[in-house]
């Protein structure tokens, strides 16, 4: 069973003749549509077989309330909701989905190469936190150089805020947010200003709250695997067919019915499958197979496994994806940063060495033991394209994870913040930023939630929990200096100080993002991304040189995160060189640097500052590695 593509098949939807039911519910001997308007009324739903119950309602149209009544016991809202208008514990709402006039015909989707990625969080991105209000974002971001934004997860959730992994309704976009209408205006208009959409998808759980899948059959869900977060989803199980059929078919939806141009796919390695084929190998070539060729789309997998078998075509025995999170360079240059040394950062030494064989090889594990994973971990990728990996600073995983939502620059001075992404965006992995890190924000982003009763009280024990194993936390007076995820200030806390854009530092780090990202786009050596013609090599313990080629031009990285140095440059190139010149210094009063900056002398001996990068350019020849 598979997905259709652009017309949804279950659920409410709206036919020339009126609305048309459909719910899988099988055991259950009645099931009926409770409709909610003036009075209350209720439509029996005919069996049609295999636990699928079917009612056609003429001249129904958008906007009718309804939930499904079941054996005439207690009603529940539809799996297959488009909208959620009273939160996830109210009835749901017929939408016409094709209602929007796009604008958008002329757009071919995503090309993975040449991607930088903008993770971002509708609601604290802007003041309002609406779809509508991040159009008005839009240019400033396509004048950053970011070529998608990446929507955290937008499927209806509980209470007022949350990061959207508890969302319940995976088709209805939150009314928090604006609903179907408002995500549809946002790609639309991203679609206009130049950029791609993809949004971050979960398919290895479903959230605790409003989750009523139970009530329609116990087979949504397993108990031969676990997950961190709930029950796992059964997708090989007794019924997985239906179960599949959910998630392929809100793949799906999100790429047909609101242009979306990806998806990410939240924690693939909590997604049990052993059968054959494996749901994300079903879900990436049903969804390519809907598509016409011209039309692009990409495939994130967010995993810490760094398993290549994402990346291989499916009939290779793949999964079909185009990009992979390589955790291993945030973990190896975080470690060396700031020295963080507990969770799975206790599998990394803070070299500037291992930091350069990550890069080198694309990921650190290929299948070495790693203490944290109590295993071996990893698989070689170094002959994957280097846009199939995904490098980053920082998450929102990786700040909002820790107990105060700090940001890699709230503890990293800005000199050593300045070169650290100078050397991500200079990289030919697939960079992503997290939003706020383009103008080094103040703002912290928190773990925020807005469960009710009982759930929301665990939640708040449980966040306190988390971190009692880290040192920091160990006695009750510091862990009670934890935010409370419940509290509306934490979420308030987290939203984005946008007037810092126009005022330093953030005007500062705003401008070393725009310079580099126009230079990563044109380029002849870094629009390239060609990882065959990139070596790194740590030159000393904290100096790093990353030199990248295309035939006789050469660039050369030089990232100083410690004292000021000199080197000479026909040494470190291994040939005559001619004409070295920087295309950007960190330490450039623009970017908010001291003004000292590295020099270049005519024996091509280059004079470091301390706590700088530079990216310089020659033409050499480039047979002789660092």
């Amino acid at each position: 069973m598979s997905g259709s593509a652009g017309t949804l098949e279950m659920g409410a939807t709206l036919v020339p003749q009126g609305v048309r039911f459909r719910v899988w519910a099988p055991g259950r001997r009645r099931v009926a549509v409770e409709l909610y308007g003036a009075s209350v009324q209720r439509l029996p739903l005919a069996h049609e077989g295999q636990g699928v119950w079917s009612a056609l309602l003429p001249g129904g149209g958008p906007g009718l309330r309804y939930k499904y009544r079941l054996d005439d016991d207690a009603a529940f809202p539809d799996p297959y909701s488009r909208s959620q208008p009273e939160g996830v514990h109210g009835p749901s709402e017929v939408v016409d989905l094709h209602a929007h006039r796009w604008q958008d015909a002329n757009w071919r989707g995503l090309d993975v190469r040449g991607l930088v990625i903008y993770e971002c969080h509708v609601g604290t991105a802007t003041p309002e936190g609406t779809f509508d209000a991040l159009i008005g974002q839009l240019d400033r971001l396509k004048r950053l150089g970011v070529t998608a934004l990446q929507l955290m997860p937008v499927a209806e959730f509980p209470g007022r805020w949350n990061w959207g992994y508890d969302g319940v309704y995976l088709f209805a976009p939150t009314r928090n947010y604006g609903g179907v209408a408002g995500l549809q205006r946002l790609v639309d208009a991203a679609h206009q200003a130049g950029l791609g959409v993809i949004l971050d998808v979960v398919y290895n759980h479903f959230g605790p709250e409003g989750n009523y899948l139970r009530q329609y059959s116990p087979d949504y869900f397993t108990d031969r695997y676990v997950t961190p977060w709930g029950e796992a989803v059964n997708y090989d199980g007794p019924n997985c067919e239906w179960v599949r059929k959910l998630v392929i078919d809100n793949a799906c939806s999100w790429i047909h019915d609101y242009h979306l141009d990806g998806l990410r796919l939240d924690a693939t390695s909590k997604i049990h499958d052993a059968s054959q084929p494996h749901l994300l190998a079903e879900l990436s070539e049903t969804l390519r197979d809907s598509l016409p060729p011209e039309r692009q789309i990409v495939l994130i997998a967010e995993t810490s496994e760094n398993e290549v078998r994402y990346l291989l075509p499916v009939e290779q025995g793949g999964f079909g994806f185009d990009v992979i999170w390589a955790d291993d360079f945030h973990h190896a240059l975080r470690r060396f940063l700031l020295g963080d040394h507990e969770g799975y950062f206790q599998d990394y030494q803070g070299t500037l060495e291992e930091v350069a064989r990550t890069i080198n090889q694309g990921f650190l594990f290929e299948g070495q033991y790693s203490r944290y994973a109590g295993g071996p971990r990893g698989s070689p990728a170094r002959d994957r394209p280097a846009w199939q990996l995904q490098y980053c600073l920082q998450t929102h995983d990786q700040v909002g994870n820790r107990a105060f939502g700090d940001r890699l620059h709230h503890t990293l001075d800005l000199p050593r913040f300045r070169a650290a992404t100078a050397l991500l965006l200079t990289l030919p992995y697939t960079p992503l930023l997290f939003m706020g890190e383009e103008f080094a924000a103040s703002s912290p982003f928190l773990y925020f939630t807005d469960h009710s009763g009982e759930l929301g009280r665990l939640v708040t024990e449980g966040r306190r929990q988390e971190f009692k194993d880290y040192a920091a936390f160990a006695d009750a007076a510091s862990a009670a200096r934890i935010p409370d995820p419940q509290a509306e200030a934490t979420f308030l806390a987290s939203k984005l100080p946008l007037g810092e854009l126009d005022r330093p530092p953030g005007s500062q780090i705003l401008l070393l993002h725009r310079e580099l990202l126009r230079l990563r786009h044109s380029d002849p050596v870094l629009a390239m991304q060609d990882r065959h013609a990139m070596q790194a090599r740590a030159l000393s313990k904290s100096l790093l040189a990353v030199r990248l080629w295309r035939g006789a031009e050469q660039r050369l990285l030089l990232a100083n995160f410690g004292d000021p140095t000199t080197l000479r440059l026909p040494e470190l190139a291994g040939a005559t060189s001619r004409g070295w010149h920087p295309l950007l210094d960190t330490e450039e009063p623009r970017f908010g640097g001291s003004g000292t900056l590295a020099t270049v002398e005519a024996d091509a001996t280059v004079a470091l500052p301390g706590r700088s990068a530079v990216l310089l350019a020659a033409e050499a020849s480039p047979s002789h590695a660092l």
